[in-house]
């Protein structure tokens, strides 16, 4: 039979399931309003985000814009001398005086970042009070679409919700089942200074965000307003009714007796890049919100939200899971997973998670530049949790991960357009914190403002977390992941390997030599981990640490195979592979583990959330049960040691790691206790669930929320059904038992491929290999190899 016979019928397959699994793998919904935060159905068109409750009397909607932040562009020569203190802190370490070492590298610390802003509350009233019936709300990942429906006094009232991309407007649409019986107040309020003027229908809330340096994270800052400074945003909402009519007063429009109403939000703000003033540079946000505002007034409701489905489907659809039969009964959300949470079979729950995150990931990473922060785009809080930025030593890189495999590489743009961003304050930074003119750094945190120096207070804090310099040597291998799997080398060309090589720099001018001859890192720190020596000292300055030996091997790694794709830089190239050579080896520990730390010493936390010094295993792939079977199996005994009890967005990274050591099994355990029920965060109860897991609507427990566990959870599905490098694609690596039967249409592989496959009982039964480029790869399952070569746009069915 022809290939493209087979893969149209292969494809027809999956439709055909998914219409008969589509309500339990596709939905989210509960049988009451949310109550908190993390019981709420969130919407986003990569820029504007809403938080939905589906209040019956009274409901509320979250309104965010990811551009708006507090601050404006950053003074990256904040700090010019610092530099200067990195001889005595080298001096320090190789006379093993760790204290001082420690007190030292504070000097290395620059101010914190900003903080991620709410825009507005969306307030609504209804004048029909009482205990509604038949209550249903919902999240359909299929169209990105909320509804709610109830009954109350014997009329059917129905609320249906979408946030579109190609108008950039959100929509309501309020209904009910006899005319005239739509009665409800609608009002605008915001957290930040504003003000709400009203005209006819027409509401606009203009105001500004706060001038401020974040003095600490989970503590209410103090604000600073400021004339000419500031981002300033706009917030416009108008009402367009079918029957009755809509008055206002100076705070509140009134609708009396519809039968139909549709409002429509328009948002934007002042931002206008990361090295402009917002106020007296910025973007005309009112003209921005009034154009898309009038723009989508002027198509009907079907037209707003057939373009925004349609919009969506484009990225959506282009991945199909399918885990096999369930036994598991149609129920509410919060209900699966409190059943799931004991124990029981729920394979379209596992699917309803994985394709939640590929939702997530195109509703908060659309705008170039601005990638998805800690908390996507959806934050209700002035001050949210680790001011809801950009932490790089893991969280930003884990929203990312699930970009090229499963099929969204559109959604990674964001975060490779911001790194250019850093680049350019990255190379002040190289130069007055670490006295590097060569290349670019960048540190633990960032914000919108592309900050890259090391944080802390200019000393007033740990630095564990604070002093860590090895952001753009990570950030770096996402730019090669992205050519990888895309092959596009024009990208590579003119803007991934200059940045590439500017981390490369900055590494390679970073490290010295220890008493080995061997190149290391002085000072190091391990990601917020700290180390105990004999005589009790707790500390976390030290040299040669594992995690930034590991990030360099990568960065360098990938630089030079970049370089040998584009035939340039040999000098360089050659610089980077003898540096390579030369970089202090890994160490195996006393207990069998991967060491974390130069010597073999003890860890403070032995069961940390951290992991850096695995990074070699994943996200990179240096380390693998193949190439390098002792390190794999040194990494295996870490994660044993750490153990399975750990945070959201940690659980996430050691599924991920556990796949790549090829233990599906293991894999399968820890993705089940991420999708563990936590109860909300304001909730009280007799006996209360913590800890990391899942909320109610899905999202990620750290806790508090961070979408990171959502973004790692997802990725680790597909990289237990799919590893791949530059020339080989493994099918199936850590399939568990669990999931004997099933399949999978449209994950990405490294080399430009495309993979459609279906298995049973843990066995290939048809593979579909298409090519994005044209190229060649080698099929691995189980001991079976096949080498393939395709042209571009090319399939092929492979048999095994």
């Amino acid at each position: 039979m022809n290939s493209k016979i087979i893969k149209t019928f292969f494809i027809l397959l999956f439709t055909l399931s998914g219409k008969i699994i589509a309500q339990s793998t596709q939905k989210l919904w509960y049988k009451q309003p949310a109550e908190f935060f993390e019981e709420s159905l969130v919407l986003g068109n990569g820029k504007m985000g809403a938080t939905i409750f589906g209040g019956v009397n009274a409901d509320k909607i979250y309104l965010n814009d990811i551009t708006l932040w507090s601050g404006e562009p950053v003074n990256a020569n904040m700090n010019p001398e610092a530099y200067k203190n990195i001889p005595a802190i080298r001096e320090a370490l190789k006379n093993e005086n760790y204290k001082l070492a420690e007190e030292l590298n504070k000097k290395l610390q620059g101010k914190n970042s900003e903080s991620y802003a709410p825009l507005a509350t969306l307030e609504i009233s209804n004048a029909e009070k009482g205990k509604a019936t038949n209550y249903h709300r919902e999240l359909d990942l299929s169209t990105a679409t909320t509804k709610i429906s109830y009954e109350l006094d014997g009329v059917k009232f129905t609320r249906e919700y979408f946030v579109s991309a190609p108008d950039q407007i959100m929509v309501v649409k309020f209904t009910a089942s006899q005319k005239g019986t739509l009665n409800f107040d609608v009002n605008l309020r915001s957290l930040l200074k504003s003000n709400v003027e009203i005209r006819g229908n027409t509401m606009m809330m203009n105001g500004t965000a706060p001038i401020h340096e974040n003095a600490g994270y989970n503590v209410q800052p103090k604000y600073l307003d400021a004339k000419e400074r500031g981002t300033r945003f706009t917030t416009l909402l108008q009402v367009k009714n079918t029957e009755g009519k809509v008055s206002n007063t100076s705070s509140t429009l009134t609708v009396k007796d519809a039968s139909e109403v549709i409002i429509y939000i328009s948002v934007a703000t002042s931002f206008n890049g990361f090295d402009k003033n917002p106020s007296t540079e910025g973007l005309d946000d009112v003209a921005i919100a009034l154009r898309n505002l009038n723009n989508a007034i002027a198509k009907p409701f079907t037209k707003l939200k057939e373009d925004h489905i349609a919009d969506y489907h484009k990225f959506y659809n282009r991945v199909t899971l399918d885990l096999g039969k369930t036994t598991a009964p149609d129920l509410p959300t919060d209900e699966r997973l409190l059943r799931y949470a004991d124990g029981k079979e729920d394979k379209n729950l596992e699917i309803l998670y994985f394709n939640y995150g590929r939702y997530l990931l195109i509703s908060s990473s659309r705008t170039l530049g601005v990638p998805a922060n800690l908390q996507g785009l959806w934050n209700p809080h002035l001050s949210p949790p680790w001011s809801s930025n950009y932490t790089m030593n893991i969280n930003l890189e884990e929203n990312y991960w699930l970009a090229e495999n499963t099929n969204l590489s559109e959604m990674h743009l964001p975060l490779l357009s911001f790194i250019r961003n850093l680049s350019v304050t990255g190379k002040v930074t190289a130069k007055t914190f670490y006295g590097i003119n060569e290349g670019w750094a960048a540190a633990h945190n960032s914000d919108i403002w592309a900050m890259t120096n090391p944080v802390g207070q200019f000393g007033k804090e740990d630095p564990m977390w604070a002093c860590w310099p090895m952001a753009g040597a990570w950030l770096s291998t996402h730019i090669w992941e992205h050519y990888t799997f895309t092959q596009d080398k024009d990208y590579l060309k003119k803007e991934g390997y200059p940045l590439m090589k500017g981390a490369a720099q900055f590494c390679l001018n970073w490290m010295i030599a220890d008493k080995n001859g061997n190149l290391i890192t002085s000072p190091s720190t391990s990601p917020e981990n700290q180390y105990k020596l004999s005589d009790g000292f707790v500390g976390a300055t030290f040299y040669g640490g594992t995690a930034d030996l590991a990030m360099i091997r990568e960065c360098f790694d990938k630089t030079i195979k970049a370089s040998k794709v584009l035939d340039t830089d040999a000098a360089f190239r050659a610089k980077l592979e003898t540096a390579l050579a030369k970089l202090h080896p890994y160490q195996i520990g006393k207990k069998g583990n991967l060491q974390e730390w130069y010597f073999d010493w003890d860890d403070n936390d032995p069961k940390h959330r951290h992991q850096s010094q695995l990074f070699g295993l994943f996200p990179g792939n240096h380390i693998s049960p193949v190439k390098t079977p002792d390190l794999a199996e040194a990494s295996r005994k870490t994660l044993e040691i750490k153990g399975d009890e750990t945070t959201g967005w940690s659980k996430g990274w050691r599924i991920n790691l556990w796949a790549r050591l090829w233990d599906g099994n293991r894999a399968y355990k820890m993705f089940r206790e991420l999708l563990r029920y936590v109860d909300p965060d304001g909730k009280k109860t007799e006996k209360p669930r913590r800890g990391g897991g899942t909320y109610p609507n899905l999202f990620d427990a750290h806790p508090p929320f961070q979408i990171d566990g959502n973004f790692g959870g997802t990725a680790a599905v597909a990289e237990m059904l799919i590893q791949s490098d530059e020339n080989e694609i493994r099918l199936l690596p850590a399939l568990p038992d669990a999931w004997e039967t099933g399949s999978v249409k449209g994950l990405c592989a490294r080399g430009g491929f495309e993979i459609d496959m279906s298995w049973s009982n843990k066995k290939l039964q048809k593979v579909f290999v298409s090519s994005k480029k044209g190229g060649k790869t080698t099929l691995i399952f189980g001991d079976k190899k096949q080498e393939i070569v395709l042209k571009k746009g090319e399939s092929v069915e492979v048999n095994f």
